[in-house]
């Protein structure tokens, strides 16, 4: 459905994307992960058109993004970072508008209009100036917009980026709900949680270059089942391991105060974007045995971590 091949884009002396390939099966859900300059939105940009490669190519339900514009346009829709409705527009003029620029016949827009605002739950609000939303609602708008002429594939750049949890989580309702119809979804975000919960695989991008790539549950077994978190100095270190037990008995005669909790997919990306001793060559798709050994990797800032709780032991330094 996605088909990347040595993608690249320069800008100057600045690689911004460093030949990047990736295939994309139909109805999956794909996070790209990285931090701010990773080259995540210059990788969406080029798949939309938005931005042309400098070398390599993509090809969108088989067609080629170089090669055959118009045609990979017509089968994706985008959800940008940035909301970019017309706020000065009602919600139905600005779906409208989106189904007149992709050719549908005004009984079909008016058709779609009404099931897509249905599917996102807002066919209470078809004559609202966009103006007068909610941040939640105006995401959940660009969503319905972008599915408005029914894309095989849907881009969703940062789209629950600066909304507070709940409606968040709302979101993220609403992304499964589309990718379990069978459309395919590229997503990228900043909350890790988000890649996370939603995903069927994750590529970590760091520098240009994708890091490592597989499933959410792979990422996180080849760090460990449990982590401790301990203060060392000015930082924060995090000590995995394969079991809580081998984790407990690690702190059993300790005297620092320390945080057990379950490894997540933060821990993943930490240590495999540069925060980790290991190159990234070698992590390959399978998940490394961990032999009852705690791994003493050390990560700085905090952790969501899922299940956490604060333990107080007493450590002896050997």
């Amino acid at each position: 459905m996605i088909k990347i091949d040595k993608l690249t884009k320069n800008y100057a002396t600045l690689e911004a994307l460093k030949a990047v390939s990736l295939h994309i099966p139909k109805g999956e859900l794909f996070a790209y992960l990285g931090p701010n300059g990773a080259g995540k939105t210059t990788t969406i940009r080029m798949l939309t058109g938005l931005t042309r490669p400098t070398s390599g190519t993509a090809f969108l339900n088989s067609y080629d993004i170089r090669k055959d514009v118009l045609s990979a346009k017509q089968q994706y829709g985008l959800v940008p970072q940035a909301v970019n409705l017309d706020q000065e527009l009602t919600v139905s003029e600005n779906l409208k508008i989106h189904g007149r620029l992709y050719r549908m016949t005004r009984k079909n827009i008016q058709n779609r209009m009404s099931d897509i605002l249905s599917y996102v739950e807002l066919s209470d609000y078809t004559d609202a100036l966009v103006r007068t939303l909610s941040g939640g609602m105006k995401r959940r708008l660009m969503i319905a917009r972008a599915l408005m002429h029914e894309p095989a594939i849907l881009f969703l750049d940062e789209p629950t980026v600066g909304l507070d949890a709940n409606i968040r989580r709302k979101v993220w309702a609403l992304i499964k709900k589309i990718q379990q119809s069978g459309t395919t979804i590229f997503l990228t975000t900043h909350y890790i949680e988000e890649a996370e919960f939603l995903a069927h695989r994750v590529a970590f991008l760091a520098k240009g270059s994708i890091v490592t790539m597989d499933t959410p549950r792979n990422l996180i077994d080849r760090q460990g089942k449990w982590a401790i978190d301990r203060i060392s100095g000015d930082t924060l270190d995090t000590l995995y391991f394969a079991s809580r037990k081998e984790a407990e008995n690690f702190n059993a005669n300790g005297d620092v105060q320390y945080t057990l909790r379950r490894v997540n997919l933060e821990d993943a990306f930490i240590a495999m974007t540069g925060k980790k001793t290991e190159p990234a060559a070698e992590f390959t798709s399978a998940p490394p045995s961990h032999h009852g050994s705690h791994k003493g990797h050390s990560a700085h800032g905090s952790h969501g971590g899922h299940g956490s709780q604060s333990v107080h032991g007493r450590h002896k330094t050997h």
